[in-house]
């Protein structure tokens, strides 16, 4: 089923693994800027967690390499206006400190709307956090949205 490496599986691995749902753990810390060889850092997405005017909390996965497109994001999900939630805020509202935020374990906890960027829907997969700082999955992109019931769209810059 999935390919891990010999450390603890996360919370995320463990949910994917009953759901049947293949993934690899990795172990990536995209902020170091050193990644193994088979990895490129626009293969990697960063969940963001934000606060929409009408709807509350959202969810908006984009590349690394990318930025978010806060109008378009808005537009998309019903609101005037969304922000980004303030780091000290982050914990309580999504479960997960900066960097761990991750589109699975958010979706177990939350029923917030969860935007993923048409950019992994392309690639065919994609490398999301797996709810630890350091540690990541690879998973199809499609299946991924199927299990959070996200939604694609063009969501960066």
């Amino acid at each position: 089923m999935s390919k891990t490496t010999k450390t603890k599986k996360t919370l995320v691995n463990q949910i994917l693994d009953k759901a049947g749902i293949e993934h690899d753990s990795l172990v990536v810390n995209a902020k170091t800027g050193q990644l193994p060889e088979t990895i490129k850092k626009e293969d990697i997405f960063k969940t963001l967690a934000l606060m929409g005017d009408r709807t509350g909390p959202i969810i908006g996965i984009i590349p690394i390499t990318e930025h978010l497109a806060e109008k378009k994001l808005a537009r998309i999900s019903g609101n005037k206006k969304v922000s980004m939630i303030p780091q000290k805020d982050l914990k309580k509202t999504t479960g997960y400190v900066h960097g761990a935020n991750n589109p699975v374990g958010i979706r177990q906890k939350h029923a917030f709307p969860i935007v993923i960027d048409e950019a992994a829907l392309e690639k065919g997969f994609m490398i999301v956090s797996s709810g630890e700082v350091g540690r990541s999955i690879r998973i199809n992109s499609q299946a991924l949205a199927d299990f959070v019931q996200a939604t694609f769209a063009d969501i960066k810059e």
